[in-house]
């Protein structure tokens, strides 16, 4: 039966792969009968009748100061305004809770990749994502102690063997739930693809690998850039936010300058997705980037880091395949597919194939259940 959710996280419904999960699931929500409160800093879901949104005034940036100011004033924000089953995204409240969703573990990251995360490589930038990787840490100590959630859900296979390893105590407890994505919104889409690429200057017969995200070093397009550049006959359009300076100077010191097109952040990811023929994500950590579901139902060979989610999606040689942080190795992958337009197709249906487990109405179903575990369970809720 519909009955009343919390919902607690630092942005919803805005762009990005934690922000769009939440939004789509209080959506979901939303549309079967559930009324739901948000608290977060920033919400972009449009106006609904179930939907109360509490919004947490904190600074924007820099992250170290807004992350800690959120955990004060949010866990402040919700011990006033909780109503119902009370879920949490990642570590941002200290108050108890029934659902915490971990979508990225800092100490796995750690582990991973060792750099902390920054946009630019500057003095003030390495202070703030050092702050920020320690305060992360120290985060999940807190709240992923046994009595401060219920349940934690992860989002990937991988991610549950990343908690058992750093949280033992908590792996029990512990429920794997998928990211999803809208099959219909990211389809194949020749007509739009073919205005993107006449925006970028593509032509119809130009070879595109697209990339899509922020966190551009761990997300590896410098070797994204150095691979594009030495398959020789292939573009790369890079969607998100980074130091484009930086790495416009490395597109041009690879002789590739005029095939790495920036475009910036976009509302409408679908329609980069449209005019591209494949994705090239190596990643060296994710938690189960919305990216690769997207390229998939938007019928992309996948070419990506063999990381979390992306292990449970990449089916080696038929749907796409998993690549080193290597130029000559992503190089090789491209000429393959430029020099087969038979694969590329057949990998592209593979991969919009390999999708179709991977639905919000699933995702929604997912939680639906464990909110009615939970709210029937006869130990006390929290508090």
């Amino acid at each position: 039966m519909p009955g009343a959710v919390t919902l607690v996280a630092l942005e919803v419904g805005t762009p990005g792969g934690m922000e769009r999960q939440v939004g789509e699931l209080c959506m979901g929500l939303l549309e079967r009968g559930h009324r739901v409160t948000v608290v977060a800093a920033r919400c972009g879901l449009p106006a609904h009748p179930g939907l109360r949104v509490i919004r947490v005034r904190v600074p924007r940036r820099p992250a170290a100061l807004a992350y800690p100011a959120f955990i004060v004033a949010g866990s402040l924000a919700l011990h006033r305004h909780r109503a119902g089953v009370v879920h949490a995204t990642q570590a941002v409240v200290c108050n108890r809770v029934d659902v915490l969703t971990v979508h990225f573990c800092h100490h796995g990251f750690r582990a991973a990749f060792g750099t902390p995360q920054m946009a630019r490589d500057s003095l003030p930038y390495r202070v703030n994502a050092a702050a920020m990787a320690w305060m992360g840490r120290a985060a999940e100590r807190i709240c992923y102690r046994p009595g401060r959630a219920r349940r934690l859900v992860v989002v990937s296979g991988g991610l549950a063997l990343e908690l058992e390893r750093h949280f033992p105590g908590r792996r029990d407890l512990a429920t794997v739930i998928a990211n999803g994505v809208d099959r219909a919104g990211f389809a194949p889409d020749p007509a739009v693809g073919a205005e993107v690429r006449d925006h970028l200057g593509l032509a119809a017969d130009d070879l595109v690998a697209l990339f899509v995200g922020g966190d551009w070093d761990r997300k590896g397009l410098s070797f994204a850039i150095e691979g594009v550049a030495a398959a020789g006959q292939w573009h790369l359009v890079v969607v998100g936010y980074g130091d484009e300076a930086r790495y416009r100077a490395l597109s041009s010191r690879c002789a590739a300058g005029t095939r790495v097109h920036f475009t910036g952040t976009s509302p409408d990811p679908a329609r980069f997705y449209a005019c591209a023929d494949a994705l090239l994500l190596p990643s060296a950590y994710e938690g189960f980037p919305l990216v690769g579901l997207e390229a998939a139902a938007s019928g992309l060979p996948l070419l990506a880091g063999r990381v979390n989610g992306i292990e449970e999606l990449v089916e080696e040689g038929r749907n796409g395949w998993f690549v080193e942080r290597d130029a000559e190795a992503i190089a090789e992958r491209l000429r393959m597919l430029g020099a087969d337009r038979a694969l590329r197709i057949g990998m592209g249906l593979a991969a919009r194939d390999s999708s179709e487990p991977y639905t919000w109405d699933k995702v929604v179903d997912a939680y639906e259940g464990l909110y009615e575990a939970l709210a029937s369970d006869p130990r006390a809720s929290s508090g």
